[in-house]
Parts: C-alpha cells; structure tokens; sequence
C-alpha cells in the first residue's frame, strides 16, 4: 500500500530529491561534461534525463558507463528495474551553459594557466557564442598570500525581476590550487531567441518594438 502525502510533503521531498541526484551526478560525471539533469515522473516510470556538453564519453564504449550511472542511482534511491528510464541530451551550445564554463576555466586554473588569460579567453568564448552580458568572480590567493577577488565583465546583465530566472544561467566551482581554494563564479545572461533554442522564447518586459505605420491605400 503507497504512502499518501500532502502537496507540501511532495514538493519537499521532490526537491530533496532533485538535489540529492544532481550532486551525486556533479561528482561522478564532472571529467565527463555533465551539466544538469531533468527529471520526468509518470505513474508507472520516472524519467531522468542527463545533459551533457559530450555525449560519447557516457554512451561510447556500449553504454558502459551510462549502465554504471542507472545501476547506481537504482541502488541509491531505491529504484526497480523497471520503473527507470535515463536519457542523455547533448547541449547545443555549451558557451552559453554557466556550467561549462566553469568547469572549463577550472580545468585551465588546474593546468598552470596565468589566472588573467584564462578568465578574459572563457570570457571572450561565451561573448562570441551570442551571449549579452558575462560576469566572471575568482576569489582566493591569487598572487600574493592575502585573499582578494578579481571580477571580469563584459557586456549587459541584469540582476533583478523575474526576468533573472529565464535569462540568467549562474554556476559555481572551486578550484584546490597548492596556494589553498579558488572559487569560481560565473553569470551568463542568455540572447532572447523566438525559436527557444540558445535562449529563452520570453522577451524582457522592457523592451519596446516600434511598428511600421499601415499605409491605407
């Protein structure tokens, strides 16, 4: 006999979760490309879908690791063979993904490159790729031994209203350098698209379009 809960309960528990199963993939697909995850629940099946920037990595070598990745989270969360199904969806264009860019910039402060030259290339990457505005925020002993934060902006973002939640892609990362902790923060401000594909369909509620006067013939 299943448990009834209230809608309260169930939204809890559905984002609990959500975060439980974003920060196990976070951890075990992080060299892999993952960026996020979408979950489908019906009845009978729940859906997981994982977004990735490479999709040969989970599903090359016969689907090993992605086998790996389902038997896992049955085993976590208690799943039957049946009532799981995951997906993997590759991003169209993973310049304008925040978490991308984060790993990526994190894998080159890893590698020894200068601190400056890796934030001002990732930040003229995302720029080119169609973004409106980029804010990248690297904190921690850069240089000296006395912490400070570094701040790389270009172009317009905004940073209030409810526009910030379909336009604004936000990640964060830490980086563990022998001079101790980076942090990582990176805020990318997605073009609009009508077609939904690289941003969101919405327009901002600020924008005015100027129509052409009908000529009455």
């Amino acid at each position: 006999m299943k448990k009834k809960f209230s809608k309260q309960k169930k939204f809890i528990n559905d984002g609990v979760f959500f975060s439980e199963l974003n920060e196990l993939l976070s951890r075990e697909l992080a060299d892999e490309g993952y960026t996020n995850v979408e979950i489908r629940k019906a009845p009978l099946k729940t859906e997981i879908i994982l977004k990735m920037t490479q999709t040969y990595s989970i599903l090359g070598s016969r689907g090993r690791r992605i086998k790996e990745i389902n038997g896992l989270i049955k085993k976590r969360f208690l799943f039957d063979d049946k009532n799981l199904e995951i997906y993997v969806e590759k991003i169209i264009n993973k310049n304008l993904c925040a978490i991308s860019q984060a790993e990526s910039l994190r894998y080159k402060l890893l590698k020894g490159m200068v601190i400056r030259r890796a934030c001002y290339s990732t930040l003229r990457a995302t720029m080119e790729s169609g973004a409106k505005g980029c804010i990248i925020s690297v904190s921690g002993k850069l240089r000296a031994q006395r912490a400070k934060t570094m701040k790389f902006i270009d172009g317009y973002i905004i940073h209030s209203g409810k526009p910030v939640e379909d336009y604004i892609e936000k990640a964060t990362r830490h980086c563990f350098l022998r001079q101790g902790v980076i942090g990582i923060k990176i805020s990318i401000m997605l073009p609009w698209d009508p077609a939904g594909i690289r941003g969101p369909k919405k327009p901002l509620p600020d924008v005015v379009t100027v129509l052409d006067n009908k000529i009455n013939l």
